[in-house]
């Protein structure tokens, strides 16, 4: 016969506990449906976040061109070297065919020593490291079998050579699809930050972009000489053409890639990147001594730069979302390091 046992009630101690976070539980989500939605940000604090992904991008943009630039200079060298090494082997097939029919005339004749037979079935370097056979060579072959010695050498070196460019090629397009993942990145956050704002705060924003460009321009010398003037001028008639990462022309530029251009039009070639720019010509910190067509560079990395236009202006590419134009130097974003005189 089963048993009928009543049920254990809870302890008064566990009912309060279960009472209590019962009663917690009640009050946050209480609180959560009673608490104020969290405001937007307003138009400033959504540009002074967007500007500072800008100058992100801006940083990611220049690594970025170092990265193609190198691995475009790689694969010039790289091409070169391969290209050597076709040759050397069509060289030493000619030196080998070459020793090969001169054995071949010895063995035709009954005259093949056999030093050229060890020549035959053996690598040369062993052979001629033999001293004790080298009497039994013409001078002719002893001649041939350095070459083919030297040939083999070279060959060697180039292919050691072209392995490591190999590597470093590798390494340097990891590199550049890194820097640009990350300058894409830091574009589609500002752009999210962008889909915030209403029409109208966008329109405001680009009405003050636009007015900070114009005022530029009137105040700007925009006469320059020599080559420096050349390349100005030539950044001029590039005003209005849009920024876009690791271009450098015609149809669209960024800052580097401006600059770069602009010199290229005047007959002198300067670096790809702003950094490397920044370490040719000479160097003037005060801006009271710069002249038209110097390059100026800002931010303690220098990672933008542009062409002095006089007054205190420049003409530069800026960032995403804004045009080749004239701007003050006090609204860069980054403090002016220096300019360089090329």
């Amino acid at each position: 016969m089963a048993s009928h046992r009543r049920p254990k009630q809870p302890s008064r101690a566990r009912v309060t506990v279960l009472t209590t976070a019962a009663a917690a539980a009640v009050a946050l989500t209480s609180q959560a449906a009673n608490a104020a939605p969290s405001e937007k940000p307003s138009k400033d604090e959504v540009k002074a976040k967007v500007d500072k992904l800008y100058e992100q991008a801006e940083q990611a943009t220049e690594k970025f061109n170092g990265a193609k630039e190198k691995q475009e200079k790689l694969q010039k060298e790289i091409s070169t070297i391969q290209d050597n090494v076709a040759r050397g082997q069509e060289e030493l097939n000619e030196l080998r065919d070459s020793m090969g029919l001169a054995a071949a005339a010895q063995y035709r004749t009954g005259s093949i020593d056999s030093s050229v037979q060890l020549f035959l079935s053996s690598d040369p370097d062993d052979y001629l490291d033999k001293a004790s056979t080298m009497d039994q060579l013409s001078a002719q072959q002893v001649d041939a079998l350095k070459k083919i010695q030297e040939k083999q050498r070279e060959l060697a070196q180039d292919r050691s050579e072209a392995a490591e460019k190999l590597k470093d090629l590798a390494s340097t397009r990891t590199e550049l699809g890194k820097k640009k993942k990350e300058v894409q990145g830091k574009l589609a956050e500002a752009q999210k930050l962008l889909n915030t704002l209403t029409a109208a705060q966008k329109a405001a924003l680009a009405a003050a972009q636009a007015s900070a460009g114009n005022q530029s321009a009137g105040e700007a010398a925009g006469h320059g000489s020599g080559r420096a003037g050349e390349a100005y001028a030539w950044a001029q008639s590039q005003l209005g053409k849009p920024y876009v990462y690791g271009a450098t022309g015609m149809s669209s530029y960024d800052c580097s890639g401006l600059t770069s251009r602009a010199y290229a039009a005047a007959g002198i070639g300067i670096p790809r990147t702003s950094q490397a720019q920044a370490g040719i010509g000479t160097k003037i910190y005060s801006v009271s001594q710069l002249k038209v067509g110097d390059l100026v560079f800002f931010f303690n990395d220098l990672h933008h730069v542009g062409l002095y236009a006089g007054n205190g202006q420049i003409i530069h590419a800026p960032r995403t979302g804004t045009v080749v134009r004239y701007e003050s130097m006090s609204t860069v974003g980054g403090p002016f390091m220096f300019g360089v005189r090329v």
